[in-house]
Order: C-alpha cells, then structure tokens, then sequence
C-alpha cells in the first residue's frame, strides 16, 4: 500500500507594518493563522509548515534589540503550547518556526516539530546564520544552531528542517538524509534580487542527490518600513527526482497542499545508488579549518 501524505505549506504576508509594536504584529499574526491551520486541517492535511519567524515580520532588515522582546522558551512558551493543542486537535504534524530564547541574551532561530497527538518532539536551531546586504543581519538577533541536523520520527514519516540560508549548504542537506530524513521542510525568508534565481535550483538538487521530499517556504509581500525587496512566495514542494509537485503563487497568501508518495524515495534510491557510492574518508578536507 503506498505511502501517500497529505503535506501543506503556509506563505504569509505580514499584517502590519515592522514600525508596529512587536508583541501587537506577534499576536496579530498567531490570530491569522489560526484559521489558516484550520482549513488545512479540513482538507485532510497530516503535516503542515510554517513559515520562518512565522509570527512576525521580517525583522532582520534592521538592527534593533526590541525585537528580543518576542522570544519564547521551547517548548513551554505560550506559541508552542498552543501549537501543539492544535496539532492534536486536528491529528496534524506541526513544524513551526518561532524566535526562541534560553537564557536572557541567548537566541535561536529555531522550528519545533510536533507530533501529531501534540506531542513536542524536538526542535531544530538553524546552524548557517547570514550577514549580508540587503538587509539580513541576523548575527545581530541568532546565535548558530548546536543541536546538528535531527530528523523526527512523525506519524506521518521521519521529518527534517533546514532553516532559509542553510539551504545554501549541501552539508546539512546529506546529513538529514543519513540521519533518515523523508521530508526536508525549509522554512524561508528571502527576497527577489538577491536569491531568486537559486530558489527552483539549489533545493531540487538537494532532492536529487539525497532521495527525498522536501518542502520549501517562502513568505510574500513587501515589508515596511524596510522595503528591502520582494518576498517572492512561489512555496513548493520537490520530489526525489527534483521535479516540483506543487508550486504556490508569488505575490498572495496561500495554503500549498500535495500528495507525496513517500514510496518514491526507495524507488529512486534503488536506481541511484549515491549512499552505497559516498566515499566519506575520501571528504576529511570538507571540515578542515
């Protein structure tokens, strides 16, 4: 009997301007996808992402210390509790991005991953945190994941995350796959001029040469005050081959759902043998200084 999964992504525009309140655009945004979580819930869906920082804007277009201000504990804040009320309400996997917090002065760019009784799996913290122009100074809000590259064994199958600009490095995308991942979702937040043409390239690839799914996220809009540049959407989901199975508009919100026949990662694997052809003591130059 084929495994077929009914997986969905979310792509947001932000609701309010960044020169808001922080804790009024938090709240503003958890409301908004409440419903959104809701319909995906109605239409069959057993996993679901979100997309990066889901509940604010995209505040790393500056360098401002109020935005310290919206971090949570994980899992005990008040975002992943809710979180996983809904996931066992609806009998859904949750992967959900949030700023999280430690101890005071300790940040994340973190995603929990909830099973799909409610239970808190586990988290991912993004290890490759950028620095760059235009607009993307999260050294300033992040410190770099230590928790390495696990994968989560789901009611709907071993679940992995990759975080936005980690995508750009094929390392943590080979060790999802020997750790058993499935599904790779990449929560994102990237704009037009700076990263679209690597958006349909970089990932697909990433499926072909480790054999699985993965779902990638993008939020839409232009956010003020930065205007930084276009949030260009065009959510997908990618099978093992690299084909794209479903590809979300550029320019509107939009719940992105497809049926992906988890099957097909043995099937491909079988043909393309890459695990079997790796030559790791070949590799040691990959991780000298």
């Amino acid at each position: 009997m084929a495994r077929i999964i009914k997986s969905a992504l979310i792509q947001s525009t932000s609701t309010h301007s960044g020169s808001e309140d922080p804790a009024i655009i938090k709240n503003a945004m958890i409301e908004k996808h409440i419903p959104l979580i809701e319909e995906a819930a109605k239409k069959g869906v057993q996993v679901l992402c979100l997309q990066e920082l889901f509940y604010g804007p995209y505040f790393c277009a500056e360098q401002d210390p109020r935005w310290y201000s919206i971090t949570e504990q994980i899992p005990d804040g008040p975002t992943t509790q809710l979180m996983c009320e809904l996931a066992k309400k609806h009998s859904m996997v949750l992967i959900v991005p949030i700023y999280e917090v430690t101890i005071d002065g300790i940040y994340y760019n973190t995603a929990s991953v909830i099973d799909a009784d409610g239970t808190f799996l586990g988290k991912y913290r993004k290890n490759h945190i950028p620095q760059c122009n235009p607009g993307f100074w999260e050294k300033f809000y992040f410190r770099p994941g230590n928790l390495g590259y696990p994968v989560f064994d789901t009611a709907v199958g071993k679940v992995g995350v990759y975080i936005c600009y980690d995508r750009h490095f094929p390392e943590g995308a080979r060790a999802l796959a020997l750790n058993g991942a499935e599904i790779v979702f990449n929560p994102s937040a990237t704009v037009a001029g700076l990263s679209e043409y690597l958006w349909k390239i970089e990932q697909p690839a990433h499926c072909v040469a480790n054999g699985y799914f993965i779902g990638a996220i993008n939020r839409v809009g232009t956010e003020k005050p930065w205007e930084i540049g276009e949030f260009y959407g065009q959510s997908y989901f990618c099978n093992p081959r690299g084909e794209m199975v479903a590809v979300a508009c550029r320019d509107k919100d939009e719940l992105l759902i497809a049926d992906l026949d988890l099957d097909q990662i043995r099937e491909v694997r079988d043909i393309w043998q890459f695990f079997r052809d790796r030559r790791p003591e070949t590799y040691g130059e990959l991780t000298a200084p």
